[in-house]
């Protein structure tokens, strides 16, 4: 059994110590659809060839990144990630997600982040999967998304990432974040199985005192 201790210094507490309130409200296939069966265009097509290209030179990457990526609209942005992940181009996916973050445009993505981690399991990345899952903490927590926090869950669950879970539901704990009875019966077999049977302890009692709390309230 993995203690919360050892957990540190992914966690930013021990135990998710601070007790707020609990809120109730669940892998890709390794080669999936492009980009859920939509065509790349040109721009798209001419931006993943010269990253490819430019890949052993970082000055030349950097000049793409600023002078061709940056222009690209929002669904080639989307669809350049999307191919790059289907390739197996994890780093340079890593670095086109690091510019969609910055877009104006950009909101948090469960679902997206789901998709990156699968693919940096599928190339044994397990660092890169920490790190972005503290990323995804530094944004903060945000509400609705459900499935695409499901899909991020189970993501990290099937690359056996029990840290990266535990960070993940502190945040969602620390935000109010609601989760329903399947996504938190996912969590706990999740948990356990990764050695982090303490914090699937703490997420079944969070969710009973919820539970409890609910059918409390006056009608």
């Amino acid at each position: 059994m993995a203690s919360t201790a050892a957990a540190a210094p992914f966690l930013s507490s021990p135990l998710l110590q601070k007790r707020t309130s609990f809120i109730s409200c669940g892998p890709r296939n390794n080669r999936g659809p492009l980009l859920r069966g939509r065509t790349l265009s040109t721009e798209a097509i001419l931006a993943i060839q010269s990253l490819k290209r430019a890949h052993p030179e970082p000055t030349k990457l950097d000049a793409i990144f600023s002078k061709t990526l940056s222009r690209l609209i929002k669904p080639d942005l989307l669809a350049a990630l999307r191919e790059l992940l289907r390739q197996n181009q994890t780093h340079l996916a890593l670095q086109v997600f690091a510019l969609i973050r910055r877009e104006s445009w950009y909101t948090t993505d469960y679902g997206l982040f789901a998709e990156v981690v699968s693919a940096l399991a599928r190339n044994q990345m397990t660092l890169e999967i920490d790190k972005l899952v503290l990323e995804l903490a530094d944004e903060g927590v945000s509400h609705g998304d459900d499935r695409g926090m499901q899909r991020l869950i189970r993501a990290l669950i099937a690359a056996e990432r029990g840290k990266a879970v535990v960070e993940l539901y502190g945040m969602m704990k620390r935000g109010g974040r609601c989760l329903d009875d399947y996504v938190v019966k996912v969590l706990i077999r999740g948990l356990r199985r990764l050695g982090e049977a303490e914090v699937a302890d703490e997420v079944q009692a969070d969710f009973d005192r919820f539970e409890e709390s609910r059918f409390m309230k006056p009608s």
